[in-house]
């Protein structure tokens, strides 16, 4: 894990983006701190957004333009004042008086700021996002002062994945497994506990049911420190959303900030891939649709894409088709575990 850590493109940031986890009175400390640094740089007579503790573009972008026209809309003063006041505040109140947000639009605006300018994590400002995960397979976890699970015996839908942070962090974790396997859809998920996987291939399974919520990430992190040996394996449909599923895992997600490096995890690409589309019947391939030629885009964009997953996204882009991990049913519904199974045994993964 190290030496990934070391040969990925965010190490030589990670020292420079920490969000620390900081006990509720020294977050109200920093919080007054941070607001009496802000008011007292807005009335100094050359106000400078560099004398500011602040990461991401958009945060500092937002700030150039009012301190560029500061001086020619003194009525705004109040008011940019007032709005920093108020998230603050609503930051201070959440730390004594949890809340719920239903929007997730006005979850991200409210942490993704005070994430940045506090470098504090979303945990420590008591913003939490319900966990959709689930995992099961050969693992036995233990909260503080609660009984042991037997994630063996969880049935099909697993155990559930808390989305206390602080829990997750605790954990007590034994497991005589030898793999895990990230797997993107719930209802592969449960095909292969229905099947009882786990126990042909000595595994942990593990699903955020789509796009990966922070608590699925900290647990598969969480995994990796317990169990440094498991090699993770994912499985994704072969598609632009697929490969975006992987790479969060992988490298991070951007709208995390300053914890967007934090629980990157050393996945490996199992499939499907290009190599695995004889195995898919003609009828199966879907088109390609205006949503997934975006995200494609977004990821040819990005420095961290190393090559031969570019090769993989080109060949999805040329095909103009998509094809789903069900797709595979069509050998049989046992033919999923013997396909997991083959590639393993082969190294057949990039």
């Amino acid at each position: 894990m190290e030496d990934f850590c070391k040969s990925s493109l965010f190490y030589s940031d990670q020292h420079l983006c920490y969000a620390e986890i900081l006990p509720p009175s020294e977050v109200r400390a920093r919080i007054e701190v941070a607001v009496l640094n802000f008011l007292r740089t807005l009335i100094s007579p050359n106000p400078s957004i560099s004398s500011l503790p602040l990461y991401g573009k958009l945060w500092k972008s937002a700030l150039s333009f009012w301190f560029m026209r500061r001086r020619s809309l003194r009525g705004s003063s109040f008011t940019s004042c007032f709005v920093v006041l108020q998230i603050t505040s609503l930051l201070s109140c959440k730390l004594t008086k949890p809340s719920k947000v239903n929007a997730p639009l006005d979850m991200v605006c409210l942490a993704i700021f005070p994430v940045g300018f506090l470098f504090l994590s979303r945990y420590s400002l008591g913003i939490m996002a319900s966990s959709r995960g689930a995992l099961i397979g050969r693992l036995f976890l233990q909260e503080p002062n609660q009984e042991i699970v037997d994630c063996s015996t969880c049935g099909s839908s697993g155990h559930a994945i808390t989305g206390d942070l602080n829990s997750l962090e605790n954990l007590v974790i034994k497991s005589d497994a030898r793999y895990i396997i990230v797997v993107e859809k719930h209802a592969i998920f449960q095909r292969l506990a229905e099947d009882r996987i786990f126990n042909q291939i000595p595994s942990i399974i593990i699903t955020a049911k789509g796009y990966p919520d922070i608590a699925t990430r900290v647990l598969l992190h969480r995994l990796t420190r317990a169990l440094p040996d498991l090699p993770i394996f994912a499985l994704v449909d072969w598609n632009p959303s697929g490969l975006a599923i992987l790479c969060t895992f992988k490298f991070g997600s951007i709208t995390m900030g300053l914890e967007a490096y934090k629980y990157a995890c050393n996945v490996r690409w199992l499939g499907m891939r290009g190599c695995d589309l004889h195995l898919i019947p003609e009828q199966s391939f879907i088109p390609l649709k205006p949503w997934d030629l975006q995200i494609a885009q977004s990821l040819m964009s990005s420095e961290m894409l190393q090559e031969n997953y570019r090769e993989e996204l080109t060949l999805m882009v040329q095909s103009g088709q998509r094809a789903e991990i069900e797709s595979l049913h069509f050998h049989g519904y046992d033919f999923l575990g013997k396909y997991i199974a083959t590639k393993i045994v082969q190294s057949d993964y990039i």
